[in-house]
């Protein structure tokens, strides 16, 4: 027996379904190309069929083509049954697009079917939020009668008014028993892997393509994985490594000592931003698609924000310790300068327990300011762990992030408990880079490639990894 070879040339696959239900947006999740089509709540948003490629290794594998939506498929089901009885279904589609009513009454439905007989199968968006009405049902029947596969997607399925019960019943009465869980808004995890492996029990002579496209998805999702934990990793050790000298002369200026740690502040959220914008970047989206709660975004929001007090109360549960658990060990937090560690006393003594106890390694350079009467400015551990907290599930609610999204991304604090054994080891972890302010990549300044800090960095972005991996437990 002959097995039948895969056809050359990319697969034509048609995304279908009644006004609204979410076509192109799913089309933007699957291809990543946000700007894709127009997404809007207007009913008929698409008047006409568009294509988009799905390339891999330079070579379309995929075509999708997105449709306009089916306005009238109870009145085009009835004219199908009345016509010629001896044809076949298909027939029938084809009899009616080469008549005149392809070009009248029915021209937005001629669209969708000519589309859909052209191509080697048809992805059925649905959206669960509605009722399952007369209409939908003329539009399952109909799509049937032009004998190509039929994928249904239940999109909006988390909604609170969702009918996927009701819908996945009428489905199976019309033979369809197989159906994804795609929100197109927020995808499911493994529902694009679901999705193809679908495909290609419906199309076993397409399967050797949809296995490529498998395997580039579950690659491209593993690296994305990869180089944000890589990213988050970098941020952190640059903000533990931020330390400043501050003179005698500065402290006892008030307004001198207020524009100091603004400077310092400023300084962690250019940092911040940066790794905020390139995480966005990895993932396709734009750099105003995320709005950290605790980040700097404007300067105004900073006295509320990431050095607010409650906060950093917040932080310290998470790690287990209480309300202070970030002060400087050894060292008197100055209350003035919430969120950064500012040494009050003089004696020697507590100096050297205090760079000890931070693991900073540099005492007698400590010692030795001291004595000069200068301070040094480094950022809370409590702020370290709202920062790893907050990229980290930055980096979960992205590679589950749908590109039709059009809310802003909001990050709070995990509840207490989600993740505070996590916490305690990045920070351990981060301790060494206390003792290396050469590296934090600062503008403008050489960036450390030293061994130790590679090594620190490779160990870090692991257990970054390993967290990001866990789905989303807060928002």
């Amino acid at each position: 027996m002959v097995e039948r070879s895969e056809p050359a040339g990319p697969i034509d696959i048609a995304v279908v379904g009644h006004t609204n239900a979410g076509k192109t947006s799913l089309l933007r999740t699957l291809t990543r190309q946000r700007h894709f089509g127009e997404v809007s709540d207007r009913p008929g948003t698409t008047r006409h069929v568009e294509s988009i490629d799905l390339d891999i290794g330079g070579q379309t594998l995929l075509r999708y083509f997105d449709t306009p939506g089916l306005e009238d498929a109870v009145a085009l089901q009835h004219h199908l049954k009345q016509m010629n009885e001896t044809l076949t279904p298909p027939e029938r589609v084809r009899a009616l697009l080469d008549g005149p009513e392809a070009h009248g009454v029915f021209e937005q439905e001629a669209k969708v079917l000519r589309q859909v007989l052209a191509s080697s199968a048809a992805i059925v968006v649905i959206d669960c939020r509605e009722p399952v009405l007369p209409k939908y049902r003329s539009e399952i029947e109909t799509l049937n009668t032009c004998a190509r596969p039929l994928m249904p997607v239940l999109n909006f399925v988390r909604a609170e008014r969702s009918r996927e019960a009701e819908w996945r019943e009428m489905l199976a009465a019309y033979g369809l028993h197989t159906a994804v869980l795609f929100d197109a808004v927020a995808p499911f995890v493994g529902a694009e892997r679901q999705l193809y492996e679908d495909l290609s029990v419906l199309m076993r002579q397409h399967k050797p393509t949809l296995q490529t496209v498998l395997l580039d998805l579950d690659r491209h999702a593993a690296e994305r994985r990869s180089a944000s934990a890589q990213r988050v990793a970098d941020t952190l050790i640059s903000a533990a490594a931020m330390r400043r000298e501050i003179s005698p002369q500065t402290l006892a200026d008030p307004q001198a000592k207020r524009a100091f740690v603004e400077a310092f502040r400023t300084e962690l959220g250019n940092h911040v931003r940066q790794c905020v914008h390139d995480l966005l970047q990895m993932h396709g989206f734009e750099h105003d698609d995320a709005r950290l709660d605790v980040l700097p975004w404007t300067h105004d929001r900073w006295a509320s924000d990431l050095f607010n007090p409650e906060t950093l109360a917040v932080a310290g549960r998470l790690l287990g310790k209480g309300a202070a658990a970030g002060a400087a060990v050894g060292l008197t937090l100055d209350i003035a300068l919430a969120g950064l560690s500012l040494g009050a006393g003089t004696a020697i003594g507590a100096a050297i327990g205090g760079a000890l106890g931070q693991g900073w390694g540099q005492a007698p350079r400590m010692a030795l300011n001291r004595l000069r009467g200068i301070e040094e400015l480094t950022l809370d551990n409590d702020v370290l762990v709202v920062l790893a907290d907050r990229l980290i599930h930055l980096c979960q609610v992205l590679q589950a992030r749908g590109h039709a999204a059009q809310d802003t991304i909001e990050l709070r604090l995990a509840p207490s408990g989600s993740y505070n054994e996590a916490l305690r080891l990045l920070l351990r972890a981060l301790q060494p880079a206390r003792a290396h302010p050469e590296w934090e990549h600062r503008s403008g300044h050489a960036r450390d490639h030293s061994r130790q800090r590679e090594a620190l960095g490779l160990a870090l972005a692991q257990e970054i990894e390993a967290l990001v991996s866990r789905e989303p437990k807060h928002v």
